[in-house]
């Protein structure tokens, strides 16, 4: 039996997201794709717009859905960038 977890083998990403704030009149946001299956990178996009409908950065929902996004990516195995029109700053140590 193998000691490695599912976790620790890495996968190459199937897909890529952008993420882009437009500005402060609606809609906030775009979501562009770099590469990965049309479908899937489909169905993302569409979880990643009901999320922000509407929700500009500053919004206190938004970093909740913001996390959520990422949770998201993560567990599919989607590279997720944000382009807030900001540099940000790390607010949490990378673990």
């Amino acid at each position: 039996m193998s000691d490695i977890s599912e976790d620790q083998v890495q996968q190459a990403p199937v897909g890529e997201v952008q993420v882009i704030y437009l500005g402060p009149a609606a809609p906030h946001w775009e979501v562009r794709s770099g590469f990965g299956d049309p479908k899937l990178v489909e169905s993302f996009q569409d979880r990643i717009s009901a999320r922000l409908m509407l929700l500009p950065p500053h919004d206190p929902q938004f970093r909740r859905n913001r996390e959520r996004i990422n949770r998201d990516a993560e567990r599919e195995n989607v590279l997720i960038t944000w382009d807030l029109g900001y540099v940000e700053e790390e607010e949490t140590e990378e673990q």
